[in-house]
């Protein structure tokens, strides 16, 4: 009874980190847009992922990460997805697009996961499973073709704006399930710290070459902009995610990512002023409604310890 007591609360603990994480995920892109008012996607980017190495850098005093030649080129690999390459598409998508409609397609990444489980973990995607993802994948199509315009400038939904944050979250279920692999051997500070950072240098360098260096005289509201996107919506999320993966599977923390479209429409249309038509308000309650359906379901305590295994 005290060891059922005991993983029950660790669990609970778990849930609470990617919970906490999914909210602060939420704010993201609302902090993101008003940056980028004053700077390309690329440079707010950069500045975001330099912000969250700072709030990271103590990590590195704690002495050597203790990752062999194997682990060091799996992280690196994700590292690669999870920064430059998701990153830089998931906010070139937002440059095209609105907070609300970007934060709602965020929506269909627990399904996405869910799935992403089935292939690399061999966790079967059940017949209720198969119809979360039909109606999920309907819910992103409502969204993004409804009342969209063709190309988009930022301040009205765009079809490809939409389409390119959904190629992103494709990416980011790669950087999950690399980092989920790491997190059976590491801590969740060294592989989000070292990940985040190695990331970084890779971004930096893509982003000197392509597009110069970031413009330094820009507002104090875009410098705290910059500072919150860095340190609460990258580094603390992805290490209070990576800490909660610890303690429970992917597949069932995936509802906590329910947050933050939630969150992030509601930024959008309350703060920033957008509107949401019909087919978007329907296209969000259906992927929302299939993503905790799929994920809030309780599957057996053994069930559990198979994905964490």
């Amino acid at each position: 009874m005290q060891t059922l007591h005991h993983s029950r609360s660790h669990a609970a603990l778990g849930y609470a980190a990617c919970a906490l994480a999914g909210g602060l995920w939420g704010t993201g892109f609302f902090f993101g847009k008003i940056a980028m008012r004053e700077m390309i996607s690329a440079h707010m980017v950069l500045y975001r992922f330099l912000f969250a190495c700072i709030g990271l850098s103590p990590v590195l005093l704690r002495g050597r990460p203790g990752l062999d030649a194997r682990g060091w080129r799996i992280l690196l690999i994700a590292a690669f997805l999870g920064v430059p390459v998701q990153f830089l598409m998931q906010f070139a998508g937002l440059a095209r697009t609105t907070v609300s409609h970007a934060a709602l397609m965020v929506g269909t990444l627990p399904v996405v996961l869910a799935v992403g489980a089935g292939i690399f973990a061999h966790e079967r995607l059940d017949r209720v499973g198969w119809i979360a993802l039909a109606v999920s994948s309907t819910g992103a199509a409502l969204i993004a073709f409804g009342h969209s315009s063709a190309s988009g400038r930022g301040d009205t939904p765009s079809m490809i704006g939409d389409l390119m944050i959904v190629a992103s979250l494709m990416i980011s279920l790669v950087w999950i399930l690399l980092n989920q692999r790491l997190l059976r051997d590491h801590s969740p500070l060294i592989v989000t710290a070292y990940g985040l950072m190695t990331g970084t240098v890779m971004l930096a360098v893509w982003v000197f070459a392509v597009d110069g260096p970031p413009p330094v005289h820009i507002s104090a509201q875009a410098w705290l902009a910059l500072a919150a996107s860095g340190l609460l919506c990258t580094a603390t999320t992805t290490l209070l995610w990576n800490w909660g993966l610890t303690r429970v599977p992917a597949s069932r923390a995936g509802v906590f990512l329910n947050l933050e479209p939630m969150i992030g429409s509601l930024l959008g249309v309350s703060v920033l002023g957008e509107q949401l038509g019909p087919a978007a308000w329907l296209g969000g309650a259906m992927i929302l409604g299939a993503a905790i359906t799929l994920t809030s379901r309780h599957g057996s305590h053994a069930e559990d310890e198979h994905l964490l295994a």
